[in-house]
């Protein structure tokens, strides 16, 4: 049975029922943790006005970088035909954001990392002995002096036209990093897909925020703790609203070894190129 945990992050039990969720499923749900509803309401109100204005053009990224804004349909997931129907822009320590976002972003994206960081430790901490000893460090320590750890603002238009076939807001994928962290979607849209091929769908609710393993994790762990393909599918007429989500991508050094060949860079660098993200 696929069935995504709910923990509560101040629940003494947490730290075993997050990392039995993540080793069943990839996937659990945080309540309780110490970002509130009100503020990713209030980050979502102030990206949406970037997203909806023209300054959003001068902070496109520069030809090969990895920062600023990503203009509508510059992704695909890997192996997808065609690009995903979103507009994003990559928030990490060391590159500029607008002015009027700086504030609030920071300290989203640093409590975020001070949230990632503690799971980690609860996954290091409830991994099996043999899973443990094959890491090449442990897994907080892998995020240690990174700066390669990626907020991404994602804006979901509302669809003003039937889009081409196959083209929804995020195609079936896993994730590239060791873990991240989305705070509740400011509408439905997220779901999980089992080992059976079913799809399920991932909790939204305000207060709320999912965490999955990403491929690194996966790969580090050597599938203990397994990344999961989701996918964010187009809304039914119905229900046609524009989305906002935030998740914070927690990655290692480039330098740390996932596999005893096969660094964090390198796997990087390989998954970007399938992205259409690095040429």
């Amino acid at each position: 049975m696929f069935e995504i945990a709910s923990v509560s992050y101040t629940d003494p039990g947490a730290p075993a029922a997050f990392a039995r969720s993540l080793h069943d499923t990839g996937f659990a749900v945080l309540t309780d943790h110490p970002i509130g509803p009100e503020r990713i309401e209030a980050a979502y109100d102030a990206w949406g006005a970037f997203f909806a204005s023209e300054a959003k053009f001068q902070w496109t990224r520069e030809e090969g970088g990895v920062a600023g804004y990503f203009p509508f349909r510059s992704e695909n997931a890997k192996d997808a035909p065609v690009k995903d129907l979103k507009e994003f822009f990559h928030v990490y320590s060391n590159a500029p954001v607008p002015s009027e976002l700086e504030a609030e972003t920071r300290a989203l994206y640093d409590d975020l990392v001070a949230v990632g960081l503690r799971l980690l430790e609860w996954l290091q901490d409830h991994a099996p002995a043999d899973v443990a000893m094959a890491l090449s460090e442990p897994l907080p320590q892998m995020l240690a002096g990174s700066e390669m750890n990626l907020l991404r603002v994602l804006h979901y238009p509302k669809l003003d036209e039937a889009p081409e076939p196959g083209a929804v807001r995020a195609a079936a994928h896993g994730d590239i990093n060791l873990l991240t962290c989305l705070l509740s979607g400011s509408e439905p849209g997220l779901e999980a897909q089992d080992t059976t091929g079913r799809w399920h769908r991932v909790p939204c609710d305000p207060g709320m925020m999912a965490i999955n393993a990403g491929d690194m994790l996966d790969a580090a762990t050597r599938g203990h703790f397994p990344s999961t393909v989701h996918r964010v599918v187009n809304p039914p007429a119905a229900e046609n609203k524009p989305r906002f989500s935030m998740p914070m991508f927690l990655h290692p050094r480039p330098e740390v070894m996932l596999k005893p060949d096969f660094s964090a860079d390198d796997f990087l660098t390989l998954r970007l190129r399938e992205i259409g993200l690095k040429s």
